[in-house]
């Protein structure tokens, strides 16, 4: 039991997995898209999420080509349920959390087929990134 809650209590040490955690609040989400509000690699996104997905923060489910992950609903992590309440109670007056659920606006409006595709057109960020 000590090593479910270490895995679930590091994996939302981390402030990019926090950050995931943030926007999954508002629904589920494609890789590209939480690719796109954080503007990170989308290999380094599949390594959050992967750890997210092993402490049973998260879950995924795939649709064609495409993974869409959301928080955890069941979890075989007794500590799971209770981590996601107090991330979710928490960080709603963070500049950076606040400007993440701003970009994750037109994220939402773009298609996925646009939005994933390798050669498509770059997502205009607020703060001034542009993002693939």
């Amino acid at each position: 039991m000590l090593e479910q809650f270490q895995q679930a209590s590091q994996a939302i040490a981390d402030p990019s997995r926090l950050r995931i955690l943030k926007i999954l609040e508002t629904g589920e989400l494609c890789v590209c898209q939480i690719t796109a509000v954080l503007g990170l690699a989308p290999a380094t996104v599949s390594k959050h999420l992967s750890l997210l997905r092993l402490a049973g923060l998260v879950s995924q489910r795939k649709a064609g080509r495409w993974v869409h992950y959301r928080l955890a609903n069941r979890s075989t992590n007794p500590y799971a349920p209770a981590l996601l309440r107090v991330v979710g109670s928490v960080l709603g007056d963070d500049e950076t959390i606040a400007a993440d659920l701003r970009r994750l606006e037109p994220v939402r409006e773009t298609p996925l087929e646009a939005l994933c595709a390798k050669d498509s057109d770059p997502v205009p960020r607020s703060d001034g990134i542009t993002t693939r």
